[in-house]
């Protein structure tokens, strides 16, 4: 084979492979183009194979995506910057695609292609491709185009931006609803480059008239244009704007775009002086909508709306909604509440949390959705720290206890991770009495996740008591449950034993918890012997930190693993094994 013949040789396999009727190949040679490219060099790729792929736009969708996400990174193959312009037309044509993901990749390659771009590049290629984009006769090039208005602005000649304002103009009054939801999609980011003057005159004229669009699809994008928009506008020039608008969009007879109003309240974007005077009436509307969707939403933002209005505003209007949505016909709504109205604790004080919260919270604890109680336990410290635990337990702790026993077995794991916190604060004496017996009871549940996770809180509750306490109050109540008759009993002893390990003396090791190890050895059932080699091995660091307890491990514990490692059940030998290496 000659130099020559050589050189083409990887174009040849690429143009062979992009035109095998195997789909799988052609998606192959797409995805080693930067190789092919690299072997071609940057003259070749740019006069050779940029114009193939241009003419091989007619394949596979899958295959078109893939080339689309290829060409945004090309620059550096085909001659860095100066001649990025050159990817423009194949990307151009994918653009007009139907395929819509096709289309959104190569409106995303085309953004990371422009900023490369100079002035003279933009002007003489980059602007008439958006102008063809924009004036195409399919809906598919113009949807296109609104996303690539954004990031050329800002590198316009002031007569391009003009022209660039006007077409995109067009787009938001186009014909078709697909293309004035594109625009609708983009105008936000489009507003952000033009400057404030452009933004008065000529961006708020179109979102006015998106927002009072015929089709809900195109009003309900609106509503993340106003906050983009509100950013860039101080407080009063958003009242007066977007007040009118705001007003029609909570009342707007599609429930979908209350809802994305409700979902994207927007308090902050606006100023807080506009909140108090005009939002609250607005809020308020959302929070009694007649879709449990649009109530749901609303009711996420409370704490975030209510952060922005004073206490006697959210007393007297936001919180006889809250009592009524605790009680709301949807379990999603209550749920949704049940996450956020923590929040409202410290914004109101303890006074008021007391007086106005707790109930609620009492009622949410006993609802009978299990992810409503799931939601209001997991968010209990927020009140922890605003109205301290002794009111805490006094009020809601029946309510705990008694979610302890929950037939939902998420909602009794929700507690069982809260306990360590709750002993935290209720301090020994009082969590001896009230919830001792509780923590015992979850070893023998019958769910696999809340045994495992029992015996991870014996270990954080010795962590937060001592060792002593737990040498008198649990570790024998652990250890009696290894001669139970079930194995499942005596199984969660040697997990209990296994997660308690690090918390405990090796002191404590040796007088209590090796006679029980040693016990289990000869147990009959393999589960309950693997599992007891595995502990030996979590056992053994613990007993090498003590001089004293040093020896026990060639004592007890070796000879032990060692009669396990010939066990007749392969899991049993493997674990004792693998226990046996670090003491050999």
């Amino acid at each position: 084979m000659n130099p020559e013949s050589e050189e083409l040789y990887p174009i040849a396999i690429l143009i062979d492979e992009l035109r095998h009727d195997d789909v799988s190949l052609r998606l192959n040679a797409i995805k080693r183009l930067n190789t092919i490219a690299l072997a071609l060099g940057p003259q070749r790729t740019r006069e050779e194979l940029i114009p193939f792929l241009d003419e091989s736009i007619d394949d596979e969708d899958e295959v078109l995506l893939t080339l689309a996400g290829e060409l945004g990174e090309f620059t550096e193959y085909i001659g860095g910057p100066q001649f990025a312009h050159i990817l423009l037309q194949p990307l151009e044509n994918l653009a007009a695609v139907e395929e819509t993901m096709v289309r959104d990749k190569a409106v995303e390659s085309l953004n990371k292609i422009c900023p490369q771009l100079s002035q003279a590049q933009l002007e003489q290629y980059y602007i008439p491709l958006l102008k063809r984009l924009t004036l195409g006769d399919w809906f598919t090039s113009r949807t296109s185009a609104t996303g690539l208005y954004a990031c050329g602005y800002p590198l316009a000649s002031p007569a391009s931006q003009e022209d660039m304002r006007k077409s995109f103009g067009q787009l938001c009054a186009d014909d078709t609803p697909m293309v004035r939801r594109a625009a609708a999609t983009h105008l936000g980011a489009f507003a952000k480059k033009v400057g404030k003057e452009h933004l008065i005159s000529d961006i708020i004229p179109l979102f006015n008239k998106l927002a009072q669009d015929e089709q809900d699809s195109v009003r309900l994008l609106t509503v993340t244009d106003l906050v983009a928009i509100a950013e860039e506008l101080s407080p009063e020039e958003s009242k007066a704007y977007f007040l009118q608008t705001l007003k029609s969009m909570v009342a707007d007879k599609s429930w979908r775009v209350r809802y994305m109003i409700a979902d994207n309240f927007l308090s902050k974007a606006v100023g807080e002086e506009f909140t108090r005077e005009d939002l609250v009436v607005a809020f308020v509307r959302l929070l009694k909508d007649n879709e449990a969707e649009v109530r749901t939403a609303a009711s996420g933002q409370v704490p975030g709306f209510s952060e922005l209005i004073d206490k006697d505003t959210i007393l007297n209007y936001i919180l006889p909604c809250v009592r009524d949505l605790v009680t709301d016909t949807s379990q999603h709504v209550r749920a949704a509440l049940a996450m956020q109205i923590s929040g409202l604790a410290p914004i109101l004080g303890k006074e008021a949390t007391t007086e106005h919260l707790l109930p609620l919270f009492l009622q949410l604890l006993k609802d009978e959705f299990p992810d409503v109680r799931l939601n209001i336990i997991s968010k209990l410290e927020t009140v922890n720290k605003v109205i301290g635990i002794e009111l805490l337990s006094q009020s809601l702790l029946p309510a705990i206890v008694e979610l302890a026993e929950d037939k939902q077995w998420r909602v009794r794991l929700a507690i069982i991770d809260y306990i360590p916190l709750l002993a935290t604060q209720l301090g020994v004496e009082f969590f001896d009495e009230k919830l001792g017996a509780l923590c015992m009871s979850w070893l023998g549940d019958s769910v696999f996740s809340i045994r495992e996770a029992a015996t991870v809180n014996l270990r954080k509750l010795t962590e937060v008591f001592g060792v002593d306490w737990a040498k008198q109050t649990i570790i024998p109540k652990v250890l009696a449950m290894g001669t139970h008759p079930n194995y499942l009993y005596r199984m969660t002893t040697i997990f209990a034993i296994t997660a308690m390990a690090p918390a405990v003396t090796p002191e404590v090791i040796r007088d209590y918890i090796l006679p029980t190890v040693t016990n289990l050895v000869s147990d009959p059932i393999p589960n309950i012997r693997f599992n007891v080699a595995k502990s030996i091995e979590a056992l053994i660091p613990v007993l090498m930190q003590n001089p004293d307890t040093t020896p026990l491990v060639d004592q007890q514990l070796k000879p032990a693993l060692i009669k396990l490692s010939e066990d007749s059940d392969n899991d049993v030998r493997f674990f004792s094994q693998k226990a046996l290496l670090p003491v050999q």
